[in-house]
């Protein structure tokens, strides 16, 4: 449904995207990520028709966007960080407005724009006025406009800006819905969104693309070690010391006193062996139990910082393979 073929963008001097390729197939929600000036928004923009780039090709179901753009944007439904929204207009005025402009000829306007408003939870607000709206709700309009004409993609910037825990669920558990039957391009710097909504991710980083792959792949990539939280009785030196003689312990980090005669620490380990059960006798042996002991895995956030950082080229083309 999205091809992405060779794309380069320059502003003068300045190459702000560099010769990026990727795809994606109908049915998939790819988080795409990237931090502040690493070409994501330009990416999104050349994607949606909005700007054109200096080289390359972005094709919306077999569209070129620049070459066919009535044709591809018939195909798109995009949600921009700050929905385009006429304050002084009602829902409902908003969501014709939309519609007429879309030129929506395949669907009645009252039933589809019913299923819309009860699919995004705004159904009894569509005889107010934009502007007197709480900014979740503005959220959820700009959402709604998205999806008017039944848009094969749809490419959600920050969707869940400004909204509520609650609210926050609900529109991730619309978007799940909706990639059953679209393809769905999600850019957030909400990582935790990502894990919860995307089945792939496509990190971006001065221009190039740095990863594209599952997020739990991504995480394996950087995971050398196995890593502990545990809570030991003990004075901390101690602990430290009769730790890291056990076989397979490749570090211990005391972090802070806990309860009483006990600390809390991190312990890495090589990720090859299991070290759980000899560090349960050495610790015994020491009159030192351990009140806590939980393994934790690498953290989304723990891969973005790993591929974004400006001074590790060699680190990104490791994990890009």
């Amino acid at each position: 449904m999205i091809k992405v073929l060779g794309l380069t963008k320059r502003y003068g001097t300045k190459e702000a995207v560099k010769n990026i390729s990727f795809s994606i197939a109908k049915g998939e929600i790819v988080g795409f990520l990237g931090p502040n000036g690493a070409g994501k928004t330009t990416t999104m923009n050349i994607i949606t028709g909005y700007i054109s780039a200096t080289a390359g090709k972005a094709l919306i179901a077999g569209f070129d966007v620049l070459d066919d753009p009535i044709y591809a944007r018939q195909h798109i439904g995009y949600l921009p960080e700050h929905p385009p929204l006429y304050q002084d207009m009602t829902v409902n005025e908003y969501l014709r407005f939309v519609y007429n402009l879309k030129k929506v000829r395949h669907r009645k306007f009252e039933k589809h724009i019913s299923e819309i408003c009860e699919l995004v939870g705004i159904s009894h607000v569509r005889g107010r006025v934009i502007g007197n709206l709480s900014k979740g709700y503005k959220q959820r309009v700009g959402l709604a406009q998205s999806l008017i004409g039944d848009p094969d993609v749809l490419i959600l910037d920050e969707p869940t800006v400004g909204l509520d825990p609650n609210q926050i669920i609900e529109i991730r558990n619309v978007i799940k819905n909706l990639g059953r039957e679209r393809t769905i391009i999600l850019s957030t710097h909400i990582l935790p969104e990502v894990n919860a909504v995307c089945e792939r991710v496509i990190v971006i980083n001065d221009g190039v693309i740095v990863a594209d792959d599952k997020p739990e792949n991504l995480a394996k990539k950087i995971a050398k070690q196995n890593r502990f939280s545990a809570r030991i009785v003990g004075e901390s030196q101690a602990v430290v010391n009769i730790v890291s003689g056990v076989p397979g312990v490749a570090g211990v980090k005391f972090i802070k006193n806990a309860e009483e005669n006990a600390g809390d620490y991190i312990i890495t380990s090589d990720e090859t062996r299991d070290i759980r059960q000899p560090l349960f006798y050495a610790l015994a042996e020491n009159n030192m139990p351990y009140l806590s002991f939980t393994s934790y895995g690498v953290s989304l956030e723990d891969v973005f910082a790993k591929l974004t950082q400006q001074d590790s080229e060699h680190s990104k083309e490791e994990l890009s393979k």
